[in-house]
């Protein structure tokens, strides 16, 4: 990367020159700017203000944003068919301009939390602290995009806006950007303490509910249930967001390392599980449910693995998410291909059976479609759906908020990545609160479920310590 004055001289220079093939005062919708980067940032940089970022260490990619071009909310069971419908007269109204012929362009943030509440009414169900709304699709002014080692920025604006106050306020941002980019990279601190501020539910509460849970299951009122729990935890100092990112990429290079941050809170995760993937009309899903640790000890490590791949109860529960997406995507995809049996997914802490599920995306669906079709996946809620959301909406005695909900990025042309939020955090100063679940079946035992949500909120408890 070149040296700070360099870097801004560089690109106001590109900036004011590029200018040139926009013409802001005119037309309706937004406008794009696309401008290279002489290298790829590591992190997203900190600039103050709303921002989101999305990493994954093993693909080498890299979007962030920062600002606020557009923005729309939503809430309610048709949460999504509303966003949609915002989504598709954007991607008729968003003009791109590349002069360094990059191939990237603009994006938006599409997320949104595990229950969708009531129409029309915003108001968590019970406790939460998190400052995002239940449905968000959000495209930023000032976006970030590195693939391998190439990377851009993009620039976007609604229309129509006075070309002098689009200059004067784009430069504004090009210098602050290029002055963050320069800052080096934050190292890991030493690990530091960390006070536990209480589960809920507590053991003696998780028990009874997963009994309970057990019993609805024997009546046969649902095959499964996906029950979450919730740990506080305090640190000894104030948590650094930019340097917890760069632990949890270098944790999990495996993993979507998600922070949007839209107020005083900021909701992280470090998740493995893609609820979908929407390129040239072909579609990814992945299956992940049954879990197990992981060991130092390599012949320790190979015989959970071989424990899990043989689970008579962990393969029941994955080949119920497996059916569930298998009938959500029959419904609305064509050459749909499922493998035979599961792999293991193994990541830094815990395992996991996988199936990655491939079709095709017909003409006259988009992304929005099969969110709707797959949120909430039994791997998160439970099967039948309705009857799990059900159950875990009376029974449950925390509001997950975007926990188990999903978010990812949005392209103009309504394809994109949506990743489920898992192994996450709402970080608020040196206070943090931790989600993880664990799908309860048949043959379930409460302790081992425990000590499952345990295995996962190690996860981002390892990372806060470094951080």
């Amino acid at each position: 990367m070149l040296a700070p004055l360099d870097l801004i001289e560089q690109l106001q220079a590109r900036l004011d020159e590029s200018l040139t093939s926009l013409t802001p005062e005119t037309g309706a919708g937004l406008a794009s700017l696309v401008l290279a980067l002489p290298g790829p940032p590591v992190l997203p940089p900190e600039l103050p203000g709303p921002r989101f970022s999305l990493l994954h260490g093993r693909r080498g990619e890299l979007r962030a944003g920062f600002g606020i071009a557009a923005q729309y909310r939503a809430s309610g069971p048709g949460r999504l068919q509303h966003l949609g419908a915002r989504a598709r007269h954007l991607s008729r109204h968003w003009q791109h301009v590349d002069p360094d012929e990059t191939g990237f362009h603009g994006f938006a943030l599409l997320g949104f939390a595990a229950d969708p509440g009531p129409q029309g009414s915003p108001a968590p169900r019970r406790d939460t602290i998190s400052g995002l709304p239940n449905t968000l699709l959000w495209v930023p002014e000032l976006a970030l995009w590195r693939l391998g080692d190439q990377a851009a920025l993009v620039l976007t604006t609604r229309l129509p806006v006075p070309r002098e106050v689009l200059r004067r306020r784009w430069m504004d941002r090009v210098t602050r950007l290029a002055a963050a980019l320069t800052e080096p990279v934050p190292a890991p601190l030493t690990p530091g303490p960390l006070q536990h501020l209480g589960s809920l539910p507590g053991l003696l509460d998780w028990k009874r509910l997963v009994d309970a849970t057990l019993g609805e299951i024997q009546r046969g009122a649902m095959e499964k249930a996906v029950l979450c729990r919730r740990v506080g935890l305090r640190g000894h100092r104030r948590f650094d967001l930019h340097r917890l990112q760069g632990v949890l990429t270098w944790l999990f290079p495996a993993c979507q390392v998600i922070r949007i941050s839209q107020g005083r809170t900021s909701f992280v995760a470090a998740t493995p599980e893609r609820l979908l993937q929407v390129r040239d009309r072909q579609v990814e899903v992945d299956a992940i449910a049954g879990t197990a640790g992981r060991s130092a000890s390599s012949s320790e490590d190979a015989a959970l693995t071989d424990r899990l791949i043989r689970s008579e109860k962990d393969l029941r529960e994955h080949a119920v998410v497996v059916e569930a997406l298998r009938r959500a995507l029959t419904g609305c995809c064509a050459d749909l291909r499922v493998p035979a049996g599961p792999r293991v997914l193994q990541l830094h802490n815990t395992q996991h059976l996988w199936t990655p599920l491939r079709a095709r995306l017909p003409a006259g669906r988009d992304l929005f479609d099969l969110a709707e079709r797959l949120h909430p996946t039994p791997a998160t809620n439970g099967e039948p759906r309705t009857a799990a959301r059900e159950w875990l909406r009376c029974a449950e005695p925390l509001e997950r908020g975007w926990y188990t909900g999903a978010a990812g990025v949005l392209e103009p042309d309504l394809s994109g990545e949506l990743w489920v939020l898992l192994r996450c955090a709402e970080v608020e100063g040196s206070e943090a609160r931790l989600y993880a679940g664990a799908g309860i079946v048949a043959g379930s035992d409460p302790l081992n479920e425990w000590r499952e949500t345990g295995h996962k909120l190690s996860a981002m408890a390892t990372a806060l310590r470094f951080a």
